[in-house]
């Protein structure tokens, strides 16, 4: 953790709010991407990641200093966003229903330096066409899938954000990867047929 980052949380358990924006500063659009991913909704990753931010806000005091910050406001958003979709019961995959999600995020996700249009367009479609497929797993892969494959986190920060030790997330994130396979490949076929 760098010195800087130690100074501005012992600022905010103290109640520093100035202290605490500064610390958040580069965490509140992860925050919020993290919770576009988990949500596929603007609207509720806003207000999600907004209220995970007040609960760091309110629970700095209990952050032990065993893990980064970064990593326990991770967890934060992360329980965050589950205990929001459990109350709403949430379906996050449906057929009728597309990926709410604009252009722009997926192209901020995967950024294509090619001018050509050709290329521009297929990789927008081909991004699409993955975001929906990773929409389709179970919240457990899809979770591993976001914050390995889309977050880089590594398989420490995971175990630590999951609670579980960093051989669940390994097979975790095994089968969700073969899983995540075999439903692009039955996607491409249906697209042939």
């Amino acid at each position: 953790m760098q010195d800087n980052e130690l100074l501005l949380i012992k600022r905010s358990i103290k109640g520093d709010v100035d202290a605490f924006e500064e610390l958040i500063k580069d965490y509140k659009k992860m925050a919020y991407n993290i919770a576009l991913r988990v949500l596929r909704n603007k609207e509720d990753a806003e207000d999600i990641s907004q209220e995970a931010l007040v609960k760091v806000f309110r629970n700095i005091d209990s952050f032990n200093m065993q893990s980064t910050f970064k990593v326990w406001l991770y967890r934060i958003v992360m329980n965050t966003c589950l205990d929001f979709k459990r109350k709403k019961k949430i379906v996050t995959y449906s057929i009728d229903k597309p990926l709410e999600s604009d252009e722009s995020e997926i192209l901020q996700d995967i950024p294509d330096n090619s001018n050509n249009p050709d290329v521009i367009i297929q990789n927008k479609l081909e991004s699409q066409m993955l975001y929906e497929c990773i929409e389709m797993l179970d919240d457990d892969f899809r979770t591993v899938i976001v914050l390995r494959d889309l977050q880089n986190l590594s398989y420490k920060d995971i175990a630590s954000i999951l609670s579980c030790n960093e051989g669940t997330i390994k097979s975790r994130l095994n089968r969700a990867r073969k899983k995540l396979r075999d439903i692009i490949t039955n996607k491409l076929q249906e697209s042939e047929s």
